[in-house]
């Protein structure tokens, strides 16, 4: 079973009274597992926050399907096991941060001493236990962050919806909310992440999607997308040395400021021949690493060709 199964999903929207079409999202088939956390990326417009609403039955898609914890989207039950943290929420100015927490939970069946535990465990999560009894419109940005986060997972959810949840919040607080994530995947909850933090997704996603003009581009881990096939470095004891002579069709080499080598090779046969000539020589090899590019190199890198390849 997956958490979020979804097979040629797509949404068209109208405009201008039906004479032109909007492809929101197209085609777009995806499976993640549970007690993972799965990063969503795109540009503004990609069709990200589009995908979301479909899954939670906002919105209903054009063609396609979805499975919710093995369940079709439209089915109202599954709700209960789903916690959502919209972008840029807002809650009423005059609710005290605990009164928030107190009417969602409430909403989510919960209440009498069960819910005020609860909101007393979410509060000290996200460090706002002083803050609990002050209004929301006294909160900062990243205040109001952390309190949607705790919102989203006033009902022990299953699945977790989140859209920015760190957006606005400052370097600590951000550290904090990944560590809250961490801890809800220990527990086989499944957590799906909007974000334009690449460096935050990149550090706690299992697996990332990359969404561009309503087309998922890529998927996979992350390791997966930023290793570069075939690159390495290669660090010696000695820099001084006639590297050029190692170089043939099959191998491109490069020198570094360092004295480490720059290889792409054909194949780990072509790297594994560079060695045993390195080796023949006496030259003595320290480290071998393959390269990679961060994830927000190669996302945009990506979107960069698929612009390109839309023209």
């Amino acid at each position: 079973m997956f958490a979020i199964e979804t097979n040629s999903l797509s949404k068209i929207y109208s405009t201008s009274f039906g004479k032109k079409k909007v492809n929101a999202l197209s085609d777009i088939s995806l499976k993640i597992s549970p007690g993972t956390i799965f990063g969503l990326l795109g540009p503004n417009g990609a069709g990200k926050t589009t995908f979301v609403k479909l899954l939670l039955g906002i919105t209903y898609p054009t063609f396609g399907s979805g499975l919710l914890l093995n369940k079709p989207v439209s089915n109202y039950l599954v709700k209960k096991k789903v916690g959502y943290l919209p972008e840029n929420h807002k809650y009423p100015p005059y609710l005290k941060g605990r009164d928030v927490l107190k009417f969602f939970g409430r909403l989510s069946g919960i209440s009498g001493k069960e819910l005020e535990v609860k909101i007393g465990e979410l509060l000290n999560a996200v460090k706002l236990t002083e803050w609990g009894n002050v209004k929301v419109k006294a909160y900062s940005k990243g205040m109001m962050q952390r309190l949607g986060l705790a919102q989203a997972l006033i009902n022990d959810p299953e699945l977790i919806f989140l859209d920015e949840p760190t957006d606005g919040v400052d370097p600590i607080g951000r550290k904090e909310i990944r560590d809250i994530l961490i801890e809800q995947k220990s527990k086989s909850k499944t957590i799906l992440l909007n974000s334009h933090l690449l460096s935050e997704v990149e550090m706690i996603t299992d697996r990332v999607g990359i969404l561009n003009k309503g087309k998922l581009l890529r998927e996979g881990s992350v390791k997966e997308l930023t290793e570069k096939k075939e690159e390495y470095k290669i660090k010696l004891v000695e820099t001084e040395y006639n590297y050029g002579k190692y170089s043939d069709q099959n191998t491109l080499i490069a020198k570094n400021s360092d004295g480490s080598l720059s290889v792409k090779v054909n194949d780990v046969t072509s790297l594994n021949l560079l060695v045993d000539a390195l080796r023949k020589d006496n030259i003595l090899i320290k480290e071998i690493e393959l390269q990679k590019s961060t994830l927000e190199e190669m996302f945009i890198s990506l979107i960069n060709e698929s612009e390109k390849n839309s023209l």
